[in-house]
């Protein structure tokens, strides 16, 4: 039993050895694609990708933004800081500096979306993004608001956001019933909510009888013209269905 026991932990203290040796030999592994994030704020692009990538990272500029303290062209500022610990390939995100501010932001504001955005990029400026909104009594396709404002100083980047009416929805209304109503009525309803009268057409007259001396039928009866006073059975459309103002209503009456 002895030498079982002994082969069994020296075969456990090889495991142990060799568990050991492979997270070492992992860690240092890691470790050793590590490379700490060099300071490139201040530096041109150019002089900063070929920084980074000498040590196996990427540079991304993404952003250009206006700098009284860095001079124009230069990067500004970047992501991961200075100093920081990161893998090889890692990307390093920048923003490059555009100077003072130099540009005056004018005043859109009553202009068309069109004419707001030509005169925007005319001065060098992006537009940065446009909301929409429904403001009744006002025209549609017309900037109510800005951002930067007009003549504002201290602009951190260079674009301008837009606030742009749109033409309003009309508004939406659930169809009442005007069976069994008198057709008179029932239009002068029509005209008072914003609605429509159109087409109202009679009920086919009953089919005509035989006569009893030639077993002939009738001749068939002139058909019926509406009348104030004639009843709706059918409508078009049917009650509880929503409609918009000015909708047309069609009516069946006899």
């Amino acid at each position: 039993m002895k030498p079982f026991f002994r082969f069994a932990i020296l075969s456990l203290t090889l495991v142990v050895v060799a568990l050991v040796s492979a997270l070492t030999a992992m860690r240092f592994a890691i470790h050793g694609q590590e490379v700490e994030v060099p300071a490139i704020i201040g530096l041109s692009p150019s002089d900063a990708g070929r920084l980074v990538a000498g040590l196996g990272l990427q540079l991304d500029v993404e952003r250009q933004y206006y700098s009284p303290q860095i001079p124009e062209g230069r990067i500004m500022s970047q992501l991961p800081l200075p100093g920081a610990k990161v893998r090889r390939g890692w990307q390093v995100r920048a923003a490059q500096s555009l100077g003072p501010q130099r540009v005056a932001i004018p005043d859109v504001t009553k202009e068309s979306e069109r004419a707001a955005e030509w005169n925007i990029r005319r001065r060098g400026l992006d537009l940065a993004s446009t909301a929409e909104m429904q403001l009744p009594g006002t025209p549609a396709d017309q900037v109510l608001a800005q951002s930067p404002a007009a003549n504002a100083s201290q602009v951190a980047a260079p674009k301008t956001s837009l606030l742009v009416t749109v033409a309003s929805d009309s508004p939406a209304y659930v169809m009442p019933s005007f069976l069994a109503q008198p057709l008179g009525s029932a239009s002068r309803a029509l005209q008072d909510a914003g609605f429509r009268l159109g087409t109202v057409s009679m009920a086919p007259p009953p089919a005509p009888t035989a006569t009893v001396a030639g077993n002939a039928p009738a001749p068939p009866a002139p058909p019926a013209q509406p009348s104030p006073a004639s009843i709706i059975f059918s409508q078009t459309p049917p009650a509880g269905q929503k409609v918009l103002a000015g909708a047309v209503v069609n009516f069946e009456a006899k």
